[in-house]
């Protein structure tokens, strides 16, 4: 039956009408996902590589562990042009806005082989990764009021180079989606003196429904509202944490266990590796470090585009475009054994 979702983070709908995922299907198929570059030659020649030659002539160095760089072809910069002077031009009657937007875009390597995944890494090296993400934090949070780190995995969500990499871009304002977070957990708080998403995790945990996987201080959870086939979130849950400059050393390592459990269960379930974009949504920074976001939870967000298989994902158009987002399966964990073989599901969801 279908019916429709609240999230509470952005204050939308989500439409739900699971018989969706039956429906015969005749559409574009993608090539099966691998991972990493297809040959030694191929990841020689990769600017992303040690010793690689970027599109601008540098030559990236021999790293050891991870690099960062910044982005050849950034969509933001603190350097503005002309148009950009002008950019806080508006109409009289306030129908055609612009806004200046600043900031930096780098690039950050995870590992110099290029055949390694965050799934494929070690523990340890993904703790390292952790370090960099909060060493960016610390350099950026006095210049940025937001600052993004992502990764999009795969070609099937525009990655341009198998090399695992991921990204950060920081602003000198809150974007959109961040923006609607900061405003609805705000608003929660106000009304309840309570942390939205510390309270919505504790309930997760108690039901039992949609845990994918759980350690001391984290979990990893399918949303009650998601939209994507196989979206998840990590949240912490034994004490609020608003960023990862906040985190210690035993959380670091524990995340970095639970980065691994989730992200090798995403590989086992159409036996692949499993595309997606990920990020980390931490307390905005910059002129808000002197204001109150104790109401802010630190949390990231994994989006998987696949829906049947290795090779069919799922498209956002029509009614999800125009109205709302659009389910083809509940959030629950049961409901995915109607994609997965019964025996896949239960080493993939724990069930």
């Amino acid at each position: 039956m279908s019916h429709r979702r609240y999230n509470p983070l952005l204050d939308e709908w989500v439409l739900v009408a699971a018989n969706r995922v039956n429906r015969p299907w005749q559409g574009a198929k993608e090539t099966k996902a691998v991972a990493g570059p297809s040959s030694t030659a191929e990841e020689t020649l990769n600017p992303l590589a040690p010793g690689g030659t970027r599109p601008n002539g540098v030559v990236t160095p021999q790293y050891t562990e991870t690099y960062v760089f910044q982005n050849d072809f950034p969509s933001l910069t603190d350097t503005r042009s002309s148009v950009e002077e002008s950019a806080e031009e508006t109409d009289k009657d306030g129908l055609f806005k612009m806004q200046k937007a600043s900031g930096t875009c780098r690039v950050i390597c995870y590992h110099p082989d290029g055949n390694l995944t965050m799934a494929l890494m070690t523990c340890d090296q993904i703790e390292k990764v952790i370090d960099v993400w909060i060493k960016q934090l610390t350099d950026l949070k006095d210049k940025y009021e937001w600052i993004q780190m992502f990764e999009n995995k795969g070609a099937i969500m525009g990655c341009s180079n198998p090399h695992p990499h991921g990204q950060l871009w920081a602003t000198n304002y809150l974007p959109n989606e961040p923006l609607k977070k900061y405003i609805n957990q705000k608003k929660y708080a106000d009304q309840t003196r309570s942390v939205l998403l510390m309270d919505y995790a504790k309930q997760e945990v108690l039901k039992k429904e949609r845990i994918v996987c759980e350690s001391e201080h984290w979990v990893v959870l399918v949303p009650f509202w998601a939209f994507w086939p196989f979206e998840t979130m990590i949240l912490p849950i034994k004490r609020h944490i608003k960023s990862l400059l906040d985190i210690n050393s035993e959380e670091k390592k524990d995340l970095a266990s639970i980065m691994k459990q989730i992200l090798v269960k995403y590989d086992n379930v159409f036996k692949c590796s499993f595309p997606y974009s990920m990020g980390w949504y931490n307390a905005p920074t910059g002129k808000y470090l002197n204001e109150d976001t104790d109401f802010w939870t630190l949390h990231a967000v994994f989006y998987p585009p696949l829906l049947r298989s290795a090779t069919v994902k799922k498209f956002v158009a029509g009614y999800e475009l125009l109205c709302e987002p659009q389910r083809d399966i509940t959030p629950e964990m049961s409901e995915f054994e109607e994609l997965l073989d019964f025996t896949v599901a239960l080493a993939v969801f724990g069930k």
